[in-house]
């Protein structure tokens, strides 16, 4: 494992507790760990636990982030980073391509 991973536990069980009530362990888990980190990213692409996610105030998706970094400078362009991602299984249809492109001002 690289260095700069660090593994987490939540702190707080009773928040994964009455999550897990609506979601999965997994997406429970990393949804109260974000409550408890400040200023963390949450990437989740299982719909309903997005939805959790964004009730709670959390921003969550993949392609949300992406345009997020280029829009912050830290990434010049979306389109290499949408290029590689649709060699992959990850499902992304034209249309959200092409709001992707007009969100990160492509």
């Amino acid at each position: 494992m690289p260095k700069w991973v660090e593994i987490l536990s939540v702190k707080s069980k009773d928040a994964q507790l009455l999550l897990e009530m609506h979601i999965d362990k997994g997406e429970s888990s990393a949804i109260a760990l974000a409550l408890e980190i400040s200023d963390s990213l949450l990437i989740l692409d299982d719909i309903k636990a997005r939805k959790v996610a964004t009730q709670l105030g959390l921003s969550t998706g993949t392609l949300g982030i992406i345009i997020k970094a280029k829009l912050e400078g830290i990434i010049p362009s979306v389109i290499p980073i949408l290029n590689k991602i649709k060699q992959t299984d990850f499902r992304l249809s034209n249309e959200v391509e092409l709001q992707v492109l007009k969100a990160a001002m492509e």
